[in-house]
């Protein structure tokens, strides 16, 4: 008997089965996919536009053919000719599906969009930006002195700013003679100086003294988001901060699963080139428009990513970062014209700095944190954790720096959990669970009230409670286990074991309610076993990633812990540790860094010193290898248990007592006190 067409949807990984000829959009309300639609399917609002994967996908275990959805259809026809779709882009109300399929939603065709929280962090910076404004008096052209308007221009820029041997990018030429002439013989340059083995090159130039600032984008390129902050190039100040999806998550949510996309598709890792620099192209756009400014203006970008993103926004195949030795093209800091990126959206003569990579699993983007936080200059020890899809951890002082990656996976981002979502108004994103009566409250994005406040449900609005996001799922499971509904292996305990009816029988398992909003027509918000599984995977991961630093070390403590990245900085300290995250130490030695990357991004960007200050550091940091290091294994499985196996967390412990249930695998036993049954697998 023929399997139904098996449909996967990204970013949220909600999947099943549904007959061949079911649209687009039935399949996502079917499933519970976040896909937007106003006109009721009828091919008129393209709310519910959708970006068909195809080749194939090793992380999903499936192959999307080239007809996996029906052909283009008349009604599709008659939209993009009347108002035109993105390349590549189908009206999931037309769209059949036919067989296996892989469909991105982008955000723009979301109901309850992604809230992109990399907001800039103040921080003083000493202002050395390689562009600046030059303002320069030329002499006018002379029959018996026969040089170039070019050649005068780069000798005034030399004899009244000390500029020698400038050089001009192809548009400034064409445009030289108009704007001398319309200034009187005076302009104004854009002039950027990099490195010292760098000529001076003249980005543009206008007529008479121009008092507009120069603007830079720092932009934090991760796997599942991007980030980007328009600066001044004067003062340093941020302009406007956005954020966007990384459309590359419909080729896989992880780096692996990317760059096993790119092994697997002839021109894979081109595809993925294109999508991301399309969508960094128009994050620049929509920032520019935002502040008001001139997309001309912004003439310099800097760029912060992992070694994955580093290649495919450099147009490099990814394939050797996928096996060991896991060898850069380059780790070098890399400098270019915009335009090799296909930045449109900025000046045409704009250049793009790179930093360094430090090896490769730990990317530039780990570079401008150790830039930002700077763990060389810590007289304690101190364990900086980036949380995201790959995490990237620190740990140093002035004596030594070490630095590795661990693949956490999408789990905290609240992708691949059953009622996960990504960060967006109406999702759960803090939660307290009452020990006596195993009830809990929460608030949700977009709502500063708890659930249990008068107001709460007027306030949330129309929307209502969505889901959880990540740091709802991180503090459900560590309250679960405050509550004693979860063991310290991870097991949910029956409504039998832990007196309350919330928790739901799912065959041998159980699951937790914490909202059940089915008679309004909203979701049932649960944690499963499998929820708890996945949060195990991930924190086990993390917490093996830093025990291995602290083995390099030599150490089985550390001073404290700050926490970064978009995720990071809203993460609960107290409930990290409950889970076992990071090392046990004193709740209140355990800080947030905010987007501490995107913070060396603005750093490198207002700063040529700094650049040469991290291009000298990463050499300096020493990489331990997760990923062939035999001991990461055995600390993984060790930090399975909620919050270890074998580490006592006695400072946590005495500020926050856990009690210690013991479920078994099926639910059964007397009052939650029975031993576990020996199973092949948890």
């Amino acid at each position: 008997m023929t399997q139904d067409p098996l449909v996967i949807f990204t970013p949220s990984g909600k999947r099943g089965r549904v007959p061949a000829g079911t649209t687009v959009l039935t399949a996502a309300r079917r499933l519970g996919v976040d896909l937007d639609s106003v006109c009721g399917g009828r091919g008129i609002c393209s709310k519910c536009q959708i970006s068909p994967g195809k080749g194939r996908f090793d992380k999903h275990g499936v192959t999307v053919a080239e007809d996996a959805l029906s052909g283009i259809n008349a009604v599709e026809e008659r939209y993009d000719r009347i108002r035109g779709l993105k390349p590549g882009r189908r009206l999931g109300c037309q769209a059949q599906i036919c067989s296996d399929v892989v469909l991105d939603v982008p955000p723009e065709s979301q109901v309850h969009r992604q809230v992109v929280r990399k907001n800039a962090d103040a921080r003083p910076i000493e202002m050395d930006p390689a562009t600046r404004r030059y303002f320069v008096s030329v002499p006018e052209p002379d029959m018996h002195e026969p040089r170039g308007d070019l050649e005068r221009l780069i000798e005034a820029l030399a004899g009244q700013w000390r500029i020698e041997g400038a050089t001009a990018a192809p548009a400034v030429l064409a445009k030289l003679q108009q704007a001398l002439r319309k200034g009187e013989w005076e302009v104004t340059l854009a002039v950027h100086q990099g490195a010292e083995t760098e000529p001076p090159r003249i980005v543009d130039l206008w007529p008479g003294f121009r008092d507009a600032p120069l603007w830079g984008l720092a932009i934090d390129l991760g796997s599942t988001t991007i980030a980007a902050h328009l600066t001044s190039l004067e003062d340093g100040h941020v302009e406007a901060s956005a954020g966007i999806m990384n459309p590359q998550i419909r080729f896989g949510e992880d780096l692996m699963s990317r760059v096993s996309y790119s092994m697997m598709n002839e021109g894979g890792a081109a595809e993925m080139t294109t999508a991301v620099r399309a969508a960094i192209d128009d994050l620049a756009r929509g920032l520019a428009e935002e502040a008001g400014i001139e997309p001309r203006d912004i003439v310099e970008a800097v760029f912060v990513c992992n070694p994955v993103m580093h290649h495919l926004l450099l147009g490099i195949d990814p394939v050797e970062l996928g096996q060991a030795p896991f060898a850069l093209a380059t780790s070098d800091a890399v400098s270019l014209p915009a335009r090799d990126l296909d930045l449109g959206a900025i000046n045409a003569g704009a250049q793009v700095y790179a930093l360094p990579c430090i090896a490769g699993h730990v990317g530039a983007d780990a570079a401008a944190v150790a830039l930002s936080e700077r763990p060389d200059q810590s007289d304690d020890l101190v364990l900086i954790v980036d949380v995201g899809t790959n995490a990237e951890l620190l740990l140093g002082d002035r004596a030594r720096v070490l630095a590795c990656s661990s693949p956490t996976g999408p789990a905290f981002e609240g992708a691949q959990i059953s009622s996960g979502q990504r960060a967006a108004p109406g999702a759960i994103e803090a939660i307290r669970i009452d020990p006596e009566t195993k009830a809990p409250r929460f608030r949700v994005i977009g709502c500063d009230k708890w659930s249990d406040e008068d107001g709460f449900w007027e306030a949330v609005g129309p929307g209502g409670v969505t889901g959880i996001c990540g740091s709802g799922i991180i503090e459900a499971v560590a309250e679960m286990r405050i509550a004693g509904l979860v063991d310290a292996r991870g097991l949910i305990g029956s409504a039998e074991q832990t007196g309350t009816n919330r928790m739901i029988a799912e065959g041998r398992t159980h699951a937790y309610l914490i909202h059940d909003g089915a008679e309004a027509g909203g979701p049932r918000i649960t944690v499963t076993q499998g929820d708890i599984r996945a949060i195990q995977l991930a924190k086990s991961a993390l917490y093996a990633g830093a025990r291995l630093l602290m083995d390099e070390r030599g150490v089985e403590a550390v001073d404290r812990v700050v926490l970064a990245g978009a995720f990071g900085a809203h993460i609960s300290p107290k409930h990290a540790l409950v889970l076992g995250m990071i090392p046990d130490v004193p709740v209140e030695r355990v800080t947030s860094a905010g987007n501490a990357a995107g913070t060396g991004a603005r750093i490198a960007l207002c700063s040529r010193a700094a650049r040469r200050e991290v291009e000298v550091l990463v050499r300096e940091i020493t990489k331990v290898e997760t990923a062939i290091e035999p001991r990461f294994q055995e600390h993984f499985v060790a930090a399975n248990a909620i919050p270890h196996a074998t580490a006592p967390f006695a400072g946590l412990r005495a500020t926050q007592p856990l009690p210690e249930p013991s479920f078994n695998a099926s639910g059964g036993g007397e009052g939650g006190g029975g031993r576990r049954r020996r199973r092949a697998r948890d």
